[in-house]
């Protein structure tokens, strides 16, 4: 069983993953430059993996850790995308080889890579009080990003996106230069719900972190 002081760690961990969205987000309303934003972003995000006690790496990675490896900023790859809401539906999602877990989808966002279309779900996770939930599974995996895929948003555990008002429609940004790896990419001692067969998309989405090497 945990000690009681990794729970408060746990607690200071995902206070300190919202700040930094939190912060991204003002700086972005602000007008503030997309790559100076997203460099400092980085660069917390790379302190919280090396020093944190609730660092995805064990205290081993964490020695030998030199910093997270990334795609260049691309501008290319954020998308003003429209939330379209759907009848809510039950979907099943592998966490590893052995455990699944129900997630309900509940909205989709369509948009469009070098002409490629695109159409990824939204999720809604019914644990710790429930969150949105956006994980895919793109072109550059498995040879560049992580092969199970990755996540753009998980609101339960901090990470967030940019909301949107366009035509008095329900839009959010989609900003794929935060796109991130699961726990399990760095470790195999975590477990994570992975993307769906339904938002396995072909299109690359070369940006946001890449497959995880010490």
């Amino acid at each position: 069983m945990a000690a009681a002081q990794d729970y408060f760690d746990l607690y200071d961990y995902r206070q300190r993953v919202f700040l930094m969205y939190k912060k991204r987000n003002s700086l972005l309303q602000q007008g503030a430059s997309h790559a100076a934003i997203l460099k400092e972003f980085r660069e917390e995000k790379d302190e919280l993996f090396a020093s944190h006690p609730q660092s995805a790496l064990d205290n081993d990675q964490r020695t030998k850790f030199k910093g997270l490896s990334y795609f260049p900023y691309s501008k290319d790859l954020v998308f003003e995308a429209e939330v379209i809401e759907i009848p809510p539906r039950a979907v099943t999602v592998p966490k590893n080889p052995y455990e699944a877990m129900t997630m309900t989808s509940i909205a989709q966002v369509t948009f469009a890579i070098a002409g490629q279309p695109a159409t990824l779900s939204i999720y809604w996770i019914d644990v710790y009080g429930g969150g949105l939930f956006l994980p895919f599974h793109d072109g550059t995996s498995p040879d560049i990003s992580y092969g199970a895929g990755r996540y753009l948003f998980d609101t339960i555990k901090g990470s967030s996106f940019l909301e949107s008002t366009r035509n008095g429609k329900n839009t959010i940004i989609l900003d794929f230069n935060y796109a991130y790896n699961p726990s399990c990419a760095y470790n195999p001692l975590w477990v994570c719900p992975l993307a769906p067969v339904e938002n396995r998309i072909t299109p690359r989405i070369e940006a946001g972190e890449k497959k995880f090497e010490l």
